[in-house]
């Protein structure tokens, strides 16, 4: 094809505009893989791009979208040969580097992450970026030593797209999950994933105690700020919290006392400039460790004229879990 379907984002006087539209292939970044997209999804960041509420997009024309799943047309690369089913989430696509919400994308090959057994192009896209982190934050705890021998461990944002995933990866490998939501109506769904407990995210919203009474070994937050920093006063001696989200704000109203007072870590999770090696482990983890039945509970299809409306939806808090987009 010549041309092909896009959701294309251009600079205008006044932010950016967002457009479904005929891109010319011709036009398409370098790369040595050309790859038929098929599936991608809605993650918080595709949501800032296309409604412009946030300058993630750095270079312009850009095709939005930072997840694909798809399979291999072209390659000079030498691990990739057409055929190949592969899944290609971040290092800037959709950002700096054209990215998923087109029926065709060019890539680096060193990008690509082959589609694990036992997992469609549909079910890599219901995990997406957002069930990626999940994984490298639960391997990050995992790595910190803790267990479910070691307590609780609490997940905000808990019906968003990370959340989901990290309450329906963290029960199933035996945690007792504490799921922190500001949508309380969704209780029912969060226990159906595996939620042991369900809080109002209003007992975290308030001004962080330096130390507050001991609640979880750990936990995954992909709110941030306050949230993050009443997380941290209220984790167990030697315990940790990863962070990897910012829906509340990228500030930590928080002091030293956790982290010298009770051994408490911190941990950074970033999902765009991840290693390839901890990206083939996470996949294969996710393969094997989050129940395939919740992955459909979780997750709802939509076509790609209806990513505008699902982007506004995402950002207004008004997503449950994951949304998979059919691009092919």
């Amino acid at each position: 094809m010549a041309t092909f379907k896009a959701i294309r984002i251009d600079k205008a006087d006044k932010g950016t505009t967002a457009a479904l539209t005929q891109f010319d292939e011709a036009d398409l970044m370098d790369g040595d893989v050309t790859v038929r997209v098929e599936w991608s999804t809605v993650n918080y960041k595709d949501g800032l791009a296309v409604t412009g509420k946030a300058p993630v997009v750095r270079r312009f024309p850009m095709i939005a979208g930072i997840d694909f799943a798809g399979t291999v047309e072209q390659s000079s690369h030498p691990h990739w040969k057409a055929g190949d089913q592969v899944i290609c989430t971040g290092w800037g696509m959709g950002e700096t580097h054209l990215g998923a919400y087109a029926e065709k994308a060019r890539v680096k090959g060193d990008w690509l992450v082959a589609l694990p057994g036992g997992l469609s192009a549909r079910d890599a896209m219901a995990i997406g970026t957002a069930g990626f982190t999940a994984m490298l934050a639960v391997m990050a705890l995992e790595k910190q030593g803790l267990s479910p021998n070691s307590g609780p461990m609490v997940v905000t944002g808990a019906a968003g797209g990370v959340g989901s995933v990290a309450t329906a990866v963290l029960s199933k490998l035996g945690y007792h999950v504490i799921a922190s939501t500001g949508r309380l109506s969704e209780t029912d769904y969060l226990k159906s994933l595996g939620a042991a407990e369900v809080i109002d995210r209003n007992e975290l919203s308030g001004p962080a105690k330096l130390l507050a009474k001991e609640r979880w070994a750990g936990g995954v937050d992909s709110v941030g700020s306050t949230t993050l920093a009443n997380l941290l006063s209220m984790t167990k001696y030697g315990g940790a919290i990863a962070a990897c989200g910012l829906a509340a704000g990228m500030d930590l109203p928080s002091s030293v006392a956790p982290f010298i007072l009770r051994g408490v870590c911190l941990l950074g999770i970033d999902s765009v400039m991840c290693p390839l090696a901890s990206r083939k482990a996470a996949w294969e983890r996710l393969a094997r460790d989050l129940d395939r039945s919740k992955l459909s509970e979780i997750t709802h299809e939509i076509s790609l004229d209806q990513v505008f409306d699902v982007a506004a939806q995402i950002l207004g808090g008004q997503v449950r879990g994951r949304i998979v987009v059919k691009i092919l």
